[in-house]
């Protein structure tokens, strides 16, 4: 099989295809046959060395939807059937996507219902899991309030269109002005600018979900309606710590923060019905093979186009 090992960081370079043979099942973990995958800006910081924790070499890639080549001895899977994996050390702690063949634990194996090609399946695992993950999180009704700051993000596209369905009013935001526009057709029923961290608007929200990070999240705060959430769920501008946070401008209003690494079935199972009940996309930006992974990268990091990256495997 072929794998992209990674044996040191730094470039595109340093990503080298090479054969390996395909791993055996043990007995608790299957082999997944890897047919697509998603592409995401954090997997480049990981591949130029972004991620102390992450120890070369290594596959990287955090999710992959496929079906059992091999089960494991004493697992539940048939061999054929239909599984996803994302977060659970993927690409980080184990190897992860970028090959065509993975030996991955059950318990990061999750089966679904998806009558679709890979491709497009490929656009969902955790895309829409961190999305549905972040909104629950939020405790919401039908007819409050949700603020996506980082709209054009695949996790906030995917958030519009799971809030929309769930009975939300939704204000997507972008820091371009002329994405605006894009993201009432892609379903918010607002759009605001972003300028410099904060928010063109005197509007206040229910909840938040903040994709920006820590340098929006007072801004973020100063936007909620008193008793309202935000839930951090992203870094998109690179910075971890929260500079001079005073947690007395929380009065009345909390902070959260959602994290997909630990994966539920019901959860994921949830995601899949509302797919299917409301056939739900996002764009997808475009699709490369494994054998162009450099150029993918290049393309996450340079296109301005909105939607999901993917390597087709087939």
């Amino acid at each position: 099989m072929r794998a992209v090992v990674i044996n040191e960081p730094g470039d595109t370079s340093v990503m080298n295809m090479v054969e390996r043979p395909i791993q055996k099942a043990t007995k608790t973990q299957s082999v997944m046959r890897i047919h697509a995958f998603g592409v995401h800006r954090y997997e480049v910081l990981t591949r130029a060395g972004g991620s102390p924790d992450v120890k070369f070499p290594r596959v990287i890639g955090v999710e992959a939807v496929g079906e059992i080549h091999e089960a494991a001895a004493d697992g539940k899977f048939k061999v054929g059937q239909k599984v996803i994996t994302m977060m659970g050390g993927l690409g980080r702690e184990v190897d992860g996507s970028y090959e065509e063949y993975a030996l991955i634990d059950d318990a990061n194996l999750f089966p679904v219902d998806y009558a679709g090609d890979w491709v497009t399946l490929a656009q969902y695992p955790e895309n829409f899991y961190t999305a549905l993950g972040s909104i629950k999180s939020l405790s919401l009704k039908a007819g409050q309030t949700l603020l996506v700051r980082g709209g054009t993000s695949a996790v906030g596209l995917s958030a519009i269109k799971l809030a929309k369905v769930l009975g939300l009013t939704v204000t997507a935001t972008s820091r371009r002005e002329e994405m605006l526009p894009e993201l009432v057709k892609n379903g918010a029923d607002k759009a605001v600018l972003d300028r410099d961290n904060a928010l063109v608007t005197t509007e206040t929200y229910d909840g938040i979900i903040d994709m920006v990070g820590t340098v929006t999240m007072a801004d973020s705060i100063a936007h909620l309606s008193k008793g309202g959430v935000v839930t951090l769920i992203g870094l998109l501008a690179g910075e971890w710590v929260a500079k001079e946070f005073s947690p007395f401008t929380l009065s009345d209003k909390y902070l959260t923060f959602f994290d997909s690494t630990d994966v539920q079935q019901d959860l994921v199972d949830e995601m899949f019905s509302l797919i299917a009940k409301h056939h739900l996309e996002i764009p997808i930006a475009k699709v490369f093979k494994l054998a162009d992974i450099r150029e993918a990268h290049d393309y996450v990091m340079a296109s301005r186009d909105m939607g999901q990256v993917i390597v087709d495997n087939d």
